[in-house]
């Protein structure tokens, strides 16, 4: 679907499903947060038509025998397509590759994601591989050396409330490292949750030199900043927060092309894990089925962006990146744009309900998501 296959029918509007390329579905080995099968009826619920779900699960995906215990239950109970990840590295312990070549046939991409891969020598030989087998790199960028046991931004409220902080170096230093293995390697090259306006320039010079690289950011990071922050673990997320000067560089980027799609990194974990306020919660917050509505209401009917441009970042982009072929007239989503509500978590399919956007007011709400049968996926449910 191109941006002119955007229509109405009578006060409905028809989108193409949208593509979310970055997902914790949490199984196999975490199946108290998620599964793939609420995983997927929350991503469908909120207009998706295709997910790829990364690699941080029990057993790491770094095998053959391994990624084989994931694709058994996507074909058993996934109500959407998943593309899963294949780790970069074996266990992601970033010590020594993956057996990516068996593997290449049926992942995605390949990502440490919730690591960053620290050994600059490991990187440069995971994008060789990587380019000799077609496929991305998609690297969580995090350099260890700098997190000093941070947990949120290390800006004005880390300090007022006496919490311990992540500096931005520690993304885009790594960015950066990154950056110029590309240079080496020639290989394509995707950034995860960009989230500070260095990783953003970075990238911007990158693409102008005429890289072979990308990047997505998320929802979070485009309407709040560290001044949203509550004492509450529904706002930890990895990265966290930034300040305002780095929301509004991911705003500009999104505008000027620099940010080609953005992502939820729907990260579920158990309301126990994220009970602990900032300081002791689980990192990650859910986002499936509040995406668009968030988006829609305080970026397009602002003006900030058009809906086309909307969905070519949440739609265009990542299929064209990741090459995955859904034919628009087969995958594709109804809304009711008028429809207005609350952003409440108890209501979502999902098993993860901590959301720093509780209580928002949204406009948007999905009547269909559509399968090349002809059923909607909730016919399915």
């Amino acid at each position: 679907m191109t941006r002119t296959d955007i229509r109405k029918e009578h006060n409905d509007t028809i989108l193409p499903g949208f593509v979310d390329v970055h997902v914790h579905l949490r199984e196999p080995g975490f199946s108290y947060k998620e599964t793939i099968r609420t995983g997927t009826m929350a991503a469908a619920r909120g207009g998706f038509t295709a997910v790829c779900a990364m690699p941080n699960l029990n057993p790491v995906p770094d095998s053959m025998e391994h990624l084989r215990q994931q694709l058994d239950i996507i074909e058993r109970d996934a109500v959407i397509p998943v593309y899963p990840y294949g780790a970069i590295t074996c266990g992601e312990k970033g010590e020594t590759l993956a057996d990516m070549e068996a593997l290449a046939p049926y992942v995605i991409a390949f990502s440490d994601d919730g690591r960053g891969v620290q050994s600059d020598a490991v990187m440069e030989q995971a994008m060789r591989e990587a380019k000799r087998l077609g496929k991305l790199i998609v690297a969580h960028c995090e350099d260890n050396t700098l997190l000093h046991g941070g947990y949120i931004h290390d800006g004005a409220y880390a300090k007022a409330h006496g919490h311990k902080g992540i500096c931005s170096a520690s993304e885009w230093k790594q960015v950066e490292r990154d950056l110029d293995l590309v240079r080496k390697t020639g290989c394509g090259y995707h950034v995860c949750h960009v989230s500070t306006k260095e990783s953003v320039e970075l990238i911007r010079k990158a693409k102008a030199e005429g890289l072979n690289v990308t990047c997505e950011t998320g929802p979070h990071y485009l309407l709040m900043d560290e001044s949203d922050l509550q004492e509450d673990g529904r706002f930890k997320m990895n990265p966290p927060l930034c300040e305002k000067a780095d929301r509004e560089a991911l705003i500009e980027g999104i505008k000027d092309g620099t940010i080609d799609m953005i992502v939820t990194d729907h990260a579920p974990h158990s309301a126990e894990e994220k009970s602990k306020g900032l300081a002791g919660s689980a990192m990650g917050v859910v986002g499936l089925e509040t995406v668009f509505p968030l988006l829609y209401t305080y970026l397009v009917k602002p003006g900030v962006i058009t809906l086309e441009r909307l969905m070519e970042l949440m739609h265009d982009n990542p299929c064209k990146r990741f090459g995955i072929n859904q034919d628009p007239k087969e995958y594709y989503t109804v809304w009711d744009l008028d429809a207005e509500y609350v952003i409440d978590p108890a209501g979502f399919l999902s098993m993860g309900k901590s959301t720093p956007f509780e209580g928002w007011k949204v406009c948007g709400k999905c009547i269909k998501t559509m399968t090349p049968d002809g059923a909607s996926y909730e016919e399915k449910i």
